[in-house]
């Protein structure tokens, strides 16, 4: 595991993060051993980190992460749902990144959820963030729609699409199944040529596909079919961390 601030990343430690980092993300997936590398905006940290060996995930690994997405304007930290870190590591393998993620938000506290949700419509009042089960992100030389697609094709949560924030970046969570700024019948139909989706556009007819889809969702993410959602539209602000 490597963790550094942007300003020590010199020498050896440095070359071998960024000059490594191929390797790393693409680290063995028999035995499903995960290996993924993150850069955090605000803090200027970095970490190359194995969270899962063999098929299990590794609990010293996962409190390093816990505490690399912790709420950076008040030093606190959850524990972040470890299911997150496979939805990105999944999507980073499906887009081929060659870098590492460019993480704009992971948690976030209440207080500051409230301070930042004061300023901004844009922020949802039961974000998933306060519950360390989403994360706001861009992968270098990756179009954002590109990630919006791979993530709106898991269907394993929540997807949020903010290309006009100050630092770009799409939102992935855990929780139920739904995406927004909700796209046209055509724009989903794209992502989805063959129907299957759970995913409702927005005019509210869901794709032929929609039956067959919701019979292979899990129950818990069900609540998708109502897509009722803690999510909002994006927001021309400059603030990268207010988001849902």
């Amino acid at each position: 595991m490597i963790l550094v601030r942007a300003g020590a990343r010199l020498g050896v430690a440095g070359l071998f993060l960024f000059g490594a980092n191929d390797a790393l993300q693409t680290a063995v997936a028999e035995g499903d051993t995960r290996t993924i590398t993150f850069h955090h905006l605000h803090t200027g940290e970095d970490i190359a980190i194995t969270y899962k060996r063999n098929g299990r995930y590794d609990e010293a690994a996962l409190k390093k992460l816990d505490w690399f997405m912790r709420d950076w304007r008040r030093e606190a930290s959850t524990h972040m749902d470890p299911h997150l870190f496979d939805l990105l590591w999944e999507a980073y393998r499906e887009v081929d990144g060659s870098e590492p993620i460019q993480v704009v938000c992971g948690y976030r506290s209440p207080a500051t959820n409230s301070m930042l949700r004061a300023r901004s419509n844009g922020v949802a009042q039961f974000s998933q963030h306060t519950h360390g089960q989403a994360m706001d992100f861009s992968i270098p030389s990756v179009p954002l729609q590109k990630i919006r697609a791979v993530g709106l094709r898991m269907q394993r949560g929540g997807v949020g699409f903010y290309p006009t924030s100050g630092s770009p970046f799409v939102h992935l969570d855990t929780g139920t199944i739904r995406h927004w700024p909700r796209m046209t019948h055509e724009q989903l139909a794209k992502v989805f040529p063959d129907g299957r989706t759970v995913h409702v556009p927005s005019d509210g007819q869901p794709l032929p596909g929609y039956p067959l889809a919701l019979a292979v969702i899990t129950p818990a993410s069900r609540a998708a079919s109502s897509e009722v959602s803690d999510g909002v539209a994006p927001r021309r602000s400059t603030s990268a961390s207010a988001s849902a």
